[in-house]
Parts: structure tokens; sequence; C-alpha cells
């Protein structure tokens, strides 16, 4: 029997297949980690507002550092499979390792560093005498499930460039029901208030890295990888992650510029764009979805020699990520009437983050290719051309956001300079793929 010759229609199923079978899973692991946060904050916040205040204090500095370290995720991605397109397992594996043994070095400095600073940290937060205490207590605890946390991140990466989203989306499963159960069996069972649900999250991290760990090392021996560490694949994966830090960062000094300014505007301008970030950071998950599954898909592409298999899956995320831009930008634009009164009463609110709103509807499609591409680049192990993107992309946006409250702007004209931050991402990104420097074949880069 014959095989049906390759045409660009089967091309496509195949890519759309890869796509939604890693994408899927990704998008409900990634969901699943800010739930962490809200299930702590609805057991914490029954105890009392300085509580609830405490918590968001520390969880703000938590959820710092996990977007710090993300990198650990995004560069062993695109090593391992890089070598899983080669064909060579067992190397995919030990650079996989590599990764952890790096995650395990890293989490064991932070916390050295973390615990005799953590009132300092606290207090740069602008903690109130009543909450301080209780910010103090949850981060101290907390701070011990940092190389856990951080654990589960390289091996997500692992299992990803193995290109297995399952997995991740399982123990992300299992971690969220751990955390909740111990939160409350902790906080009102055995009285232990805040420290309780601090407790609980750290027990959850530590469960879900030995989860990664256990599916890791029989991988290992399965395909006979070494576990020992190895310096000079730690300093590899350490190598790799510097550029990838760098773009971490400077996105991360966007958000931070954007809400100091969105403060300056006023009470009703800064809780319309608190309300917005809530909605942007939920429409990024699907569309960082979609970015992972570029990251295992190009990786693989590159390291089997396939030139021609990764530039079709780029053009095809690419549609991928234009198309859930649109239509994200029109869930955004007819489902405002019901999730807004979920945030806010205020009319004085309400009429001010209606037009940045639509602002953010209307760059979906924007962020969709960005989000893509960033994926795409990620996943051909081009870190060091993203960092210096990022902080182009941040040269442009910082002086146009300070001029929005200079010349009277408000929350929508933030959103337009938000917005031109996505189209300067977009057409840096672009460039990159189009001069197709970023195609380097082979098991390494």
């Amino acid at each position: 029997m014959t095989q049906a010759p390759a045409t660009p229609k089967n091309s496509r199923r195949r890519h759309d297949r890869e796509i939604i079978a890693l994408a899927v899973p990704a998008f409900g692991a990634l969901v699943a980690e800010p739930l962490f946060v809200m299930v702590d904050s609805a057991v914490v916040g029954h105890l009392g507002t300085p509580q609830l205040a405490g918590l968001g204090i520390a969880a703000a500095l938590l959820m710092t550092a996990v977007s710090v370290f993300v990198f650990l995720a995004y560069a062993t991605t695109a090593a391992v499979a890089r070598r899983v397109g080669a064909g060579d397992l067992p190397a995919a594996i030990r650079q996989g390792m590599d990764g952890v043994w790096l995650a395990l070095l890293l989490g064991a400095a932070v916390v050295a560093l973390a615990l005799p600073s953590t009132p300092w940290l606290v207090d740069i937060f602008g903690a109130s005498d009543t909450a301080a205490p209780y910010a103090i207590t949850y981060l101290r605890i907390s701070v011990l499930g940092i190389p856990a946390m951080l654990v589960v991140l390289a091996a997500t990466g692992v299992l990803r460039g193995l290109q297995d989203t399952r997995t991740p989306l399982y123990v992300a499963i299992g971690g969220f029901t751990a955390n909740a159960l111990l939160s409350v069996t902790l906080v009102y069972g055995a009285g232990l208030g805040i420290a309780g649900s601090a407790w609980g999250t750290v027990i959850a991290q530590v469960g879900m890295a030995v989860a990664y760990l256990v599916v890791v090392i029989r991988g290992a021996r399965r395909h006979g990888a070494s576990l020992r560490p190895d310096a000079a694949g730690i300093r590899a994966s350490a190598r790799a992650g510097v550029p990838l830090l760098v773009r971490t960062l400077s996105l991360r000094a966007v958000l931070m510029i954007a809400t100091a300014i969105a403060a300056r505007l006023g009470d009703s301008d800064i809780a319309a764009h608190q309300i917005i970030l809530s909605l942007w950071s939920l429409t990024a998950f699907a569309l960082d979805a979609i970015a992972i599954a570029g990251q295992a898909i190009i990786g693989r592409y590159l390291g089997a020699n396939d030139e021609k298999g990764a530039r079709d899956a780029c053009r095809r995320m690419v549609e991928w990520g234009i198309g859930s831009g649109i239509a994200l930008g029109i869930l955004i634009v007819l489902a405002r009437p019901l999730f807004i009164p979920l945030f806010t009463s205020d009319p004085t609110v309400k009429d001010t983050l209606l037009p940045a709103l639509l602002v953010v509807a209307v760059s979906q499609p924007i962020a969709g290719v960005v989000f893509v591409l960033d994926g795409v680049l990620m996943g051909a192990g081009d870190g060091r051309y993203l960092a210096w993107a990022m902080l182009v992309t941040l040269a442009v946006f910082a002086p146009v956001a300070f001029l929005v409250p200079a010349l009277g702007g408000g929350l929508t004209a933030l959103w337009w300079a938000m917005t031109l931050m996505m189209t300067v991402r977009l057409a840096t990104l672009w460039l990159r793929t189009r001069s197709g420097r970023w195609i380097v074949t082979g098991a390494t880069r």
C-alpha cells in the first residue's frame, strides 16, 4: 500500500495535531500555578485582613522569584528537545539532569540569601506594622520550598523537551489538590494560622518535585543516562539561561513601570489597571501554551536537522497565534459585561477600565504572534537575541510610558504604550525569524 504524498494540507494537519497535543495540557498546567496563591488567599482571608495583607506581600515576592527563574524551564526545554530530535535520548535526559542540578544549586543559594533578609524584603514592600509579622512568617517558611519550586521548573522543561506536557499537567493538578487540602487542615485543623498555609504550600511543592524526579530518574535509568552532577553540563545550562534571565528581568521591568505609572494616575486608574493586568495574565496563559508547544517542536526539528520542518512549524504556529489573538480579542469585548462586575461595582473604575480594556482587546492578535515567535526563538536556543530584543523594547517603552502622566494621559494612554511595547517586540522577533539566523541545526546550538 503506497503512502499518501505529503501536501501542504497534510503538513498543516500534522503540525496542528502536534500543537494541540502539547499546548492544551501545557495550558492546564499554567493555569494551575496561580491557583496555589488563590487557594492560600481564600484560606488565609478568613483569618483576618492583616493576615491576608501579609500573604499578599509574601506571595508577590515569591511570584517574582518564579518569574526570575523561569529560564530553568525555557532553556532546558530547548536543549532537551534538540537532543530528542537528534535521536539521542540518553543525552537529552543527561542535559535535563544538568538543568535539575543547576536548579538545586540556585535554590540553595536563594534560601541562604533570603532567610536572613526576610524582614528587609518585607519592609521594602512597605508592609504595615500589622501585616509585616504575618508576611515575615509566611515568607520565612515558604522560602524553604524554593529549591523544590526550581526543581519543578527545570524538570518541567525536561518533560516538555521530551514532548510530554501531560505529566506536568497531572503533577500540577496533584500539587494544587494537595496544597488546598493541606492549607485547610494545617490552618484550621492544626490551628497553625498563616504558618499552616505556608507549610502546606512547601509540602505540596516538595511533593511535586519528588514526582518529577521519579519520572526523570526512571527515564534516565531506562536509557542509561548518568544522574551524577556534571560541572561542564551545569555551566552550559547556566550560560544558556543567562540571556533568558536578562529577557525576563527586562519584561518584569516593563510591567513594574506600567504599574508604578498607573499608581501615579490615581486610585481609580490603579484599580482598573490591576483588573486589566489580571485579565491580560489570563490571556497570556492561553498564548504561552502555544509558545511552549513551539519551544518543544522547534527544538526537535532543529535537532533532527530538519530546517524545512522548523520553518513550516514556525509558519503554522504564527497562524495559530494570530487566530488565537483574534479569538481572545473578540472574547474580551463580548464578555466584558459579565466579568467587569465580578471585579468592581465602582462606576468611576468601570468608566476608567472600559476604554483601556478595548485597547487590550485590539492588541491581542499582536500579542498572539509575539508569544509564538518568542517560543520559536527559545526553542531554537536563540536566547542572546531575545535578551537584546527585550532590552531594546524596554528602552523604547520606558520613556513613552513616563510621558503618559507628564502629558496628562490616563490609563487608556498607558495601555496604548503597552501596545507599543508589544509592537516593538513583534518587530524585533519578526525581523529575526525572517532573517533565518535563528535556524541552527544539530544536537547542540
